[in-house]
């Protein structure tokens, strides 16, 4: 199915590994045009070389999403080098699970209000879309309570209900908002890698939980923010798209 993405443009964070990585990598074969960001700049010049050299139209940036400004500027930038915004996808997290004011200030700042400035200074560029995109990718652990709950799960339940406010104020426009929920993920150098090596216990304890015996991969996650992206996807606004292989057991009625 030609989910109608060639020629649009898409902007993602967090697009040098893991579930951003897929997702750009998923935007690009379908023909989009990506600008992506990530904070380490060696990163994202390999990512971009990478990508480049696989025939597809990126341009990578190294950005300190905690930094509002930079935001704006990226996004006005990103604009200007593609001639305009389709798709808006805020995916980056501070991952600040734990108690403590410097957890709570970093997921606020990272995991929330990167999503406000992008989406902020984006919106300008989506108003001209024909098929204008809001994606942020929130957690399955802002559904329910589990062993991160406090500023990441908090946060990330945040950000579900700043997406559901955009796609009703914003349904007039034609822009569409939507989250996509995951629930493990698990690539090399990734959180769930990272258990796995330092704290077995846990990483037992949650891969028992998932009733599929596994946990998921980028791509999986980045599959659902695709598909949501797509002007096929033209009626679906306002959504929590839980994306976890029965992980939950909440109703969402």
């Amino acid at each position: 199915m030609d989910l109608q993405l060639a020629g649009k443009t898409a902007l993602v964070t967090g697009g040098t590994k893991g579930i951003g990585r897929a997702i750009v990598e998923g935007l690009v074969a379908e023909g989009a045009k990506v600008a992506f960001c990530a904070r380490t700049d060696a990163d994202v010049k390999a990512a971009e070389e990478t990508l480049r050299e696989a025939g597809h139209d990126v341009a990578g940036t190294a950005v300190d999403v905690a930094d509002g400004s930079a935001v704006r500027a990226w996004v006005e930038a990103s604009a200007e080098r593609f001639g305009g915004i389709d798709i808006v996808v805020a995916n980056v997290s501070a991952l600040a699970i734990g108690p403590g004011e410097a957890n709570w200030r970093a997921s606020f700042e990272v995991d929330l209000m990167h999503t406000v400035h992008m989406v902020e200074a984006a919106l300008p560029h989506l108003e001209r879309s024909d098929a204008a995109s809001i994606i942020a990718v929130s957690s399955v652990s802002g559904r329910e309570i589990d062993f991160a709950d406090g500023s990441y799960g908090v946060m990330k339940a945040a950000l579900v209900h700043y997406v559901s406010g955009l796609a009703y104020d914003l349904a007039p426009k034609g822009i569409r908002a939507n989250a996509v929920s995951p629930g493990n993920v698990y690539f090399e150098g990734g959180v769930w890698h990272n258990v796995e090596q330092n704290n077995r216990e846990l990483f037992d304890h949650a891969l028992g939980l998932n009733p599929t015996d596994r946990m998921g991969t980028p791509e999986e996650t980045a599959y659902a923010v695709v598909m949501l992206a797509s002007p096929r996807a033209s009626r679906i606004s306002g959504t929590n798209l839980v994306v976890d292989g029965a992980l939950t057991r909440g109703v969402q009625l």
